[in-house]
């Protein structure tokens, strides 16, 4: 179905962050378009019925996001039978934890292609639709990871420097073109079902706001959506009041 207000896509629509930034801007009037490899078909397709069930528009869409073709026949889809993408949300996370002597090139190429090579594909996808329209927002999800270096993350650090760069670079290139290209860092852990499974004292954390909200994260990015052009931000960095940094 059309929408006359038009599209945010969101890549790396998963049960926490991606799942609230997609809710956020579908109550903005967007169309989600959520995304997410084909083996997790079953659990996009609840998210989009979710937001319709709150009355709301949204459409899943399975698709490998560090694929050339399949990134291209999305953009071109949703172009075609939603509207134009307003918003591109790049959320794919890709945190690996493997000592520098156990980090497999497969593994490492692995991650690159995730979090960095697939953030390039949907940016410059969107950038060639949003470029004769002068107008769009494209944000990209960065981490800790993406300014320090840790022990122990030396394939998710890489990716997330990679990420970080290319987000600098779009923004210098698309700013003064009307597109609004913006990096957030999330500093600290996320109230996710990961978290949820491996944190014993999830609950203790969330109660004293010391874990971060994906609610929360979602309002900045609809935020920044929003922001005028006489005062934009490019990068935004969010984490509990308490995090170490």
């Amino acid at each position: 179905m059309k929408n006359p207000n038009g599209a945010c896509l969101v890549i790396g629509a998963g049960d926490d962050t991606g799942a609230a930034i997609a809710r956020a801007f579908a109550r903005e009037g967007l169309t989600a378009c959520v995304v997410r490899r084909a083996r997790h078909a079953d659990a996009l397709e609840a998210l989009a019925g979710s937001i319709r069930g709150d009355g709301h528009q949204a459409q899943a869409f399975p698709a490998d996001a560090r694929d050339e073709d399949e990134m291209q026949a999305l953009v071109e889809r949703i172009e075609a039978g939603i509207g134009p993408i307003e918003v591109a949300v790049f959320n794919i996370g890709a945190n690996v934890h493997f000592g520098i002597t156990e980090t497999t090139p497969r593994v490492y190429r692995k991650v690159w292609e995730m979090a960095a090579f697939a953030g390039f594909l949907m940016g410059q996808e969107v950038a060639v639709r949003m470029l004769p329209r002068k107008r769009g927002t494209i944000i990209f999800t960065g981490a800790t990871a993406s300014i320090r270096g840790g022990a122990g993350f030396a394939a998710f650090a890489g990716a997330k420097h990679a990420l970080r760069a290319l987000a600098q670079s779009m923004a210098r290139e698309l700013g003064p073109k009307n597109i609004h290209v913006a990096h957030t860092i999330i500093d600290g852990r996320i109230d996710s079902s990961f978290i949820r499974e491996n944190v014993p004292n999830v609950d203790q954390l969330r109660e004293d706001e010391q874990i971060l909200n994906p609610d929360h994260i979602a309002q900045n990015y609809v935020m920044l959506h929003n922001q005028p052009r006489t005062a934009w931000t490019h990068e935004l960095d969010l984490r509990p009041w308490k995090e170490k940094w």
